[in-house]
């Protein structure tokens, strides 16, 4: 049904200057930028303030590509992802990378799995010695990743360089992998080709905590909370699953299935954890009240599949990369407006179900 309340609202910005698909995009939060990597293998280093690049490396190769990033803020680290099957680890310096990588993991694989960083990965002590002698110190950097072999997610120290856990399934490859710090210990979330999804504690290798097919596809995307209790998935199938952990049960809970989307290739959820961006295959960027599991906004400005979304630290900035090689930038609700206007999304019903929020305002545009 057409809305009489206005069109869609712009973005506040718009960041171009890649010549191929944008595939990821991320903030970096110690230098206030924006990094974004595309299918040309180049990385960019954006200042947010003049929306303009301040440096550009091609840190792949063309034929790969770059399908993943991800920002060690501690060190000022930045890991690329291509698909030649290596993960490069480079320095951050003056908004430059390194003119050549810290080093380079060879993972022989080929796929699209992104890789998941989780810093400051603080373990206890019986979890200290995870293969053989090899240790991880306490606020270590450790990525995951999919590793050579089918359906293997592999573990690595980007400090020492070396793979310190292997986490084995007899099942089809993984889609994408999500690792994440909850009270001291790091969690990994898996996804797989098959729909099944688990959770993994890194210090216990033998088995999964908890398994569950969610999807009848392949998972596209993942994202956590920040304390691990819960999360939303998005799969091939177009469906998007609101989750709950029971952790004494060992159980994925379903709290909610959106069905009829187009496929959903990314997922982040607001470090509030109030707000969730999906992006999706219909060019559409879909914005959910993460606690109620209520539709928010549908956003409309991509030409082509979105395949990023990512929020700044700071909560006031939404990103969003698209293979039509454009970067969007969007102003949500701050913290302090959303739960003014809280009131109006719980009474709103079918008014607010596809409105679109920007700069505080809600404007009801696509149903």
């Amino acid at each position: 049904m057409a809305s009489t309340l206005g069109p869609a609202p712009d973005p506040e910005a718009v960041l171009r200057g890649h010549r191929a698909a944008v595939n990821v995009v991320t903030f970096h939060s110690p230098s206030g930028t924006l990094l974004s990597g595309d299918a040309d293998g180049e990385l960019k280093i954006w200042d947010l303030r003049r929306h303009r690049p301040l440096s550009s490396s091609r840190v792949h190769t063309p034929a790969a590509g770059v399908i993943g990033i991800s920002a060690a803020d501690a060190s000022n680290k930045i890991l690329s992802q291509g698909r030649d099957g290596t993960v490069k680890c480079w320095q951050l310096t003056e908004s430059m990378l390194s003119r050549q990588p810290l080093l380079t993991i060879k993972t022989d694989s080929y796929h699209f799995c992104k890789l998941s960083l989780s810093e400051s990965a603080t373990m206890s002590s019986e979890s200290e010695a995870i293969v053989g002698n090899t240790k991880i110190a306490s606020g270590a950097a450790v990525i995951a990743i999919a590793g050579k072999e089918p359906s293997i997610i592999e573990l690595w120290d980007i400090g020492s360089g070396k793979c310190v856990q292997k986490l084995p399934q007899e099942r089809l490859g993984p889609s994408t992998v999500e690792c994440i710090l909850s009270h001291g210990i790091c969690l990994l979330f898996c996804s797989y080709e098959d729909g099944t999804m688990m959770v993994w504690d890194i210090r216990h290798a033998a088995a999964p905590l908890i398994q569950a097919r969610l999807h009848d596809e392949p998972v596209l995307s993942i994202a956590i909370d920040r304390i691990g209790a819960g999360g939303v998935s998005g799969s091939a199938d177009g469906n998007l699953m609101f989750f709950f952990l029971d952790y004494q049960e060992n159980t994925f809970v379903v709290k909610k299935k959106v069905e009829g989307q187009a496929g959903i290739g990314d997922i982040a959820i607001r470090g509030d954890d109030k707000l969730v961006a999906t992006a999706g295959w219909d060019h559409r960027i879909r914005i959910y009240d993460y606690k109620r599991r209520k539709p928010l906004a549908i956003l409309k400005y991509h030409t082509e599949t979105v395949t990023g979304v990512t929020f700044r630290e700071d909560m006031k900035w939404m990103a969003t990369s698209s293979r039509d090689s454009t970067i969007a930038l969007w102003s949500l609700y701050p913290p302090s407006s959303l739960q003014q206007n809280q009131q109006l999304v719980n009474s709103g019903g079918s008014r607010y179900g596809a409105g679109s929020m920007v700069n505080g305002n809600m404007n009801d545009h696509e149903q």
